[in-house]
């Protein structure tokens, strides 16, 4: 789902303007219309100090949720390189026809994982999905007629280890669909909006009032593009490159 949640930057700019705004106009016009009496200040700033920190709360754990998503994609990167590295050094438990041809599949499907990771043109992303899907068969097919022809444990072993290979594929997929549900970024934006709308109702009439409040505008959308950007797989800049995998095709090009 393409929404502003999967580009950073934009979230950014949206964010400044629509908390801003709400502190602006709280400031500069509910307030006109009523000011808070001195005996409701003291129960206001408390209502207010604990929205900021339920905010703070829910940034946090957003942040967490972001940075453990990261990681997941890290880990099965590597999962994947070592998982391609194994099946290439198990293909030559294979007759040696079949161990050149599986391993130039390899080779192919590799190249295919790594585009993966580097493109960021969603057409472009169906076409490498759609072939990984047809190396993917074509080399279970491979092994799979290997081990019918020979059944036993050492071509086994083979057959084991592309198993491990689909799997990886598998379980990257998974990790790059899991993210942060679309809920969570909605609480997080209603709650900010209102804690910019407190602050602004109780900010004092002074010269710098327009720079006071774009303060806390703009840290909430600061940790707001933080979030978005690790938890975004392809927007923004911080992205998982696939460094085992470029070493691993490097290694297999020299070798």
């Amino acid at each position: 789902m393409n929404t502003v949640f999967n580009h950073p930057l934009p979230l950014f700019a949206v964010s400044i303007a629509v908390l801003w705004s709400s502190a602006w106009i709280a400031s500069s016009v509910v307030k006109r219309r009523r000011d808070l009496e001195e005996e409701a200040r003291e129960d206001f700033d408390l209502v207010t100090g604990a929205a900021l920190t339920l905010l703070g709360l829910l940034i946090g754990f957003a942040f967490s949720m972001a940075i453990q998503r990261y990681d997941q994609r890290k880990h099965y990167e590597e999962t994947e390189a070592n998982a391609i590295s194994t099946e290439v050094l198990r293909a030559g438990l294979l007759p040696p026809g079949d161990a050149a041809a599986l391993r130039t599949q390899l080779r192919n499907y590799l190249d295919q994982r790594i585009s993966f990771y580097l493109t960021t043109d969603r057409q472009r992303l169906s076409e490498i999905n759609a072939h990984t899907a047809q190396l993917q068969r074509d080399l279970w097919s491979a092994v799979q007629g290997a081990a019918s022809a020979q059944p036993n444990a050492i071509v086994g072993l083979a057959l084991s280890g592309m198993n491990d290979v689909l799997n990886a594929q598998g379980f990257t997929q998974a990790a790059w669909w899991n993210r942060i549900p679309y809920s969570a970024w909605w609480l997080m934006a209603l709650l900010a909006i209102c804690c910019n709308l407190l602050v602004g109702y109780r900010a004092r009439k002074t010269q710098t009032r327009s720079i006071l409040l774009l303060i806390l505008p703009l840290i909430v959308s600061a940790a707001f593009l933080l979030i978005a950007d690790m938890d975004s797989p392809r927007g923004g800049l911080i992205h998982v490159h696939p460094d085992n995998l470029l070493s691993l095709a490097a290694a297999l090009s020299a070798s």
